[in-house]
């Protein structure tokens, strides 16, 4: 299939990018390939209660300066600055769009303006939020193409470093799909499942964020070579325990607090211990997102949990109860379950609070992804290599979760990105003048062999098992995607330890990932289901790596309450206020890591 732009993934930024590459491109061919189904995929698949960036310029509320010093002061002081205020500046357009497309975002009866959330978030009722910004997408490219997966980018024959397509199953009938394009738009997701979540048992599928996102914004460029930058900055929420229902609505909206089980506010009392570890940062406001959670797991550890949010304080109109319901009904229906099933009445009761297990994604409250280049108007020059939002391979450009440093985007903002990353992408097909890359055949029949190995490795090895699925020739995805969350939990920081390593964990986690990479060359599957597993598995396990190889070169804790290096305690900003970056040899399997400057550009 040959096109003019590609774009991998049909989420957020996938959307944006198809949008705004089709109001530049006019006659361009611009092909979406999606994994699951452009209507209801990624990570707003299941709808939101808030869009939780707008700036609000034309009623005067927030400038985009002012969200860059949140986001920088959010993320102890490492964002790529010039990133974040390009989407802001643009963000509100891109709202007012989703409006006129029609979702119903609520405002206030008195003036007239959307209803705020928080400083930043508007109300929204966004049950149906995806298929309203999908309807655009499809509408814009020439072709969606839905239930592929994409196992890997394609680089060109004649220039190494130069993106030519990606290959993938139709994971219906399992056709070979390879997509020839001038340019490479990655919009996929971040990473669930690469630590072991809370969820057990038959709910291991409940996470915080979506379960399918398999982290191939990760998986598919690492192999390129592509820099990739904050790998270790991930994030852990603070959230309804069991249902992970979330709590942006009642701190802000709803103006609930937390307490411990003496219900006593604590976060105030661990202000001058997290002074010692984070020095001035410890004074910004708001508080950053990692520091309220490294307040909550001090007080569990004190022996004062569990953590409650006092809801029934807050519930005390039926406009108000509609809200705290209507907010979870939105996107997270398994906490109004929970609370059901649990007969608890946020009325009459309080509920747990717990911390996730970390995730790693770009859209969120961290920053994790590739090294992009940025605006020409704002990016300094060592920011600045070409087109915006392209990586450090030629033709091959990232939106949402792909792209690092620009955190504090989520849905609007994911979008936004995506546009910025499909205007540019159309000007760098026009400046090619009809110069399309260059597909090595040889390259095409070796990948599809290796992508369809799975299904011959379970064909012949089947007939080896007595009973049960243990088997002497291969494992499953599932038993591989078991090893890594316990692995990862164990020894990278996850939630059993309360998110504490060091270098002897992290170095034993790399010897333990390298025996998990030499067993994933034989992987099982019976089917074409499984075989998406695998190469969900392939994507996870590649993003596992950077993660640990990240945080054992970053030799400080800048993110208590998201991770801690046991054996560099405090944050260090004379020697880590600094990007770490990799880059990857998929030939040798060599990781070069290197250090990134930080530039603030806004006062």
């Amino acid at each position: 299939m040959d096109s003019d732009i590609l774009i991998i993934g049909g989420g957020f930024g996938g959307c944006g990018a198809a949008y705004e590459s089709r109001y530049w491109g006019r006659n361009l061919n611009i092909v979406i390939v999606e994994k699951a189904n452009i209507e209801r995929s990624g990570a707003v698949a299941q709808g939101l209660s808030a869009i939780n960036c707008y700036m609000g310029m034309q009623w005067g509320e927030n400038q985009p300066d002012d969200f860059v010093r949140y986001a920088r002061g959010d993320l102890m002081g490492l964002v790529r600055e010039d990133l974040i205020f390009d989407i802001a500046r643009h963000v509100d357009a891109t709202v007012h769009k989703f409006e006129e497309w029609g979702l119903p975002i609520l405002k206030d009866p008195k003036t007239g303006r959307y209803m705020r959330e928080g400083k930043w978030q508007i109300m929204i009722h966004g049950e149906s939020y995806k298929p309203i910004i999908a309807e655009a997408a499809r509408k814009s490219a020439s072709k969606v193409y839905n239930r592929i997966m994409v196992t890997h980018l394609l680089m060109d024959e004649l220039h190494s470093n130069r993106v030519a397509g990606a290959v993938g199953f139709d994971m219906r009938d399992g056709t070979f799909y390879v997509f020839r394009a001038k340019a490479v738009i990655v919009g996929a997701g971040g990473a669930s499942h690469i630590y072991r979540p809370r969820s057990v048992g038959e709910g291991m599928g409940r996470t915080w964020y979506a379960p399918w996102s398999s982290a191939s914004a990760y998986g598919l460029l690492i192999p390129t070579g592509a820099k990739m930058i904050q790998m270790e900055n991930k994030i852990v929420l603070a959230r309804f325990k069991d249902g992970y229902g979330p709590v942006g609505a009642w701190f802000l909206l709803l103006k609930a607090y937390a307490t411990n089980a003496y219900g006593e506010k604590y976060e105030a009392s661990w202000l001058d211990q997290i002074k010692s570890l984070v020095g001035k940062y410890a004074d910004t406001q708001p508080m950053p997102t990692c520091l309220r959670n490294h307040a909550m797991l001090e007080e569990m550890k004190a022996g004062k949990g569990p953590i409650y949010m006092q809801t029934q304080e807050s519930l005390d109109t039926m406009e108000k109860e509609e809200t705290g319901w209507e907010d979870f009904l939105d996107m997270t229906i398994s906490q109004a379950v929970v609370w059901a099933s649990q007969n608890i009445d946020p009325k009459e009761r309080p509920s747990e609070l717990i911390t996730s297990e970390p995730y790693v994604m770009g859209s969120h409250a961290t920053c994790s992804g590739a090294w992009v280049s940025g605006p020409e108007d704002l990016a300094p020059e060592d920011y600045q290599w070409g087109y915006n939002r392209m990586t450090t391979v030629e033709g091959l450009f990232g939106a949402g979760d792909t792209v690092g440093g620009s955190a504090h985007k989520f849905s609007s903002g994911s979008f936004t990105e995506g546009r910025l990353a499909g205007k540019s992408a159309v000007k760098y097909v026009k400046d090619l003048q009809g110069d399309a890359p260059q597909v090595d055949e040889a390259q095409i029949k070796k990948l599809k062999e290796l992508i369809f190995r799975p299904l011959e490795n379970y064909k012949v090895g089947r007939n080896e098992i007595v009973a049960g699925t243990v088997a002497p020739s291969y494992i499953s995805p599932l038993q591989g995607l078991q090893r890594l969350e316990k692995l990862m939990d164990e020894y990278a920081g996850g939630y059993s330890t309360f998110y504490v390593t060091n270098e002897p964990l992290l170095n034993r986690g790399l010897e333990l990932l390298d025996m998990l990479k030499e067993d994933i060359e034989h992987l099982g599957a019976e089917n074409l289901h499984q075989l998406q597993r695998a190469w969900e598995l392939h994507h996870r396990i590649l993003t596992a790596e950077a993660v640990t190889r990240h945080t054992l070169f970053r030799q400080e804790t800048r993110w208590p309450g998201y991770y801690y290096r046991a054996d560099h305690p405090k944050l260090d900003d004379a020697e880590w206020h600094v990007f770490t970056a990799s880059e990857y040899d998929a030939k040798t399997g060599d990781w070069r890591m290197s250090k990134l400057p930080v530039h603030h550009i806004i006062k």
